[in-house]
């Protein structure tokens, strides 16, 4: 069984950045199980006292270390954070006597300056990226003109997050179309998806994975049976190779990832911070 670990994503704004970071050096180690939590808005004294007393707890119970990584701009929240016993590894630290030799200047540790940085223009181009994709999310809408990319899979794949994901962090316009039973009793791409050819992207799972995802969402469903997985993924496999869509197995894969190979083959710009 895997040794379990608590681990803690701290942040005076949202914790993405310490959410993607701290994913990202997790994924590299192998034979633990890692019970995450991400506290976001820890931004003064009193939140930083009440996220360690959360995170000592989480120790206590666990009878292990745990693990934080915090992107709080101030370095007084990060000492509070300490108190807790974790692990505590500060995103920006790395980097800052680094820069700071660099610039030939001192940081000025502001809670939310990140923001002052946003340019406008982007954001807005992200968010219509989102209604984009949640408007044309499981074949909802199927006109994909205005599509950058248009993702293919069976049911529970991994369309949908994936989707969001480019939408929130890069600003692309992703829809989504689920292959049904009835696209795929034939080898060929189902009429409507045709026209943007040079849009797909397809996914593909492991069976025995599909179907502990589909059991979750629908328990002892004939949707969510090894045989019906077995036979939706292979099909569409085949419609893949058959009509040349690049593709890429979700099973192992991480949506940075996912997201990352879909923009490199496709060759779409990703939009700047």
């Amino acid at each position: 069984m895997s040794a379990i670990r608590p681990v803690f994503y701290v942040s005076d704004g949202t914790g993405i950045t310490a959410e993607t970071v701290g994913h990202s050096l997790l994924t590299q180690f192998t034979g633990f199980s890692f019970v995450t939590d991400r506290m976001s808005f820890v931004d003064d004294v009193d939140k930083a006292h009440d996220a360690a007393a959360r995170i000592r707890a989480a120790g206590e119970r666990y009878q292990v270390r745990p693990i934080v990584v915090s992107s709080c701009v101030d370095s007084s929240l990060g000492l509070i954070l300490e108190e807790s016993g974790a692990l505590v590894l500060d995103v920006f630290k790395p980097f800052i006597g680094p820069l700071e030799q660099e610039l030939n200047a001192t940081r000025h540790s502001k809670v939310g300056q990140a923001h002052g940085m946003v340019d406008f223009d982007t954001y807005h181009r992200r968010i219509n990226a989102m209604n984009f994709a949640l408007s044309h999310d499981d074949g909802i809408a199927v006109n994909y003109d205005e599509a950058d990319v248009v993702l293919v899979a069976v049911s529970r794949a991994g369309k949908t997050p994936t989707c969001i994901y480019l939408a929130m962090h890069y600003g692309i316009r992703a829809a989504n179309y689920p292959l049904t039973e009835e696209d795929l009793e034939q080898d060929r791409l189902p009429a409507r998806l045709r026209p943007y050819r040079n849009k797909l992207f397809g996914l593909t799972i492991d069976p025995e994975r599909l179907q502990q995802i589909r059991q979750e969402r629908r328990p002892n469903s004939r949707y969510a049976s090894a045989e019906v997985c077995k036979r939706e993924v292979s099909a569409a496999e085949a419609m893949f190779r058959m009509e040349r869509i690049p593709t890429l197995s979700t099973t192992h894969t991480s949506i940075e990832e996912i997201s990352s190979k879909v923009l490199a083959t496709l060759g779409l710009q990703r939009e700047m911070y």
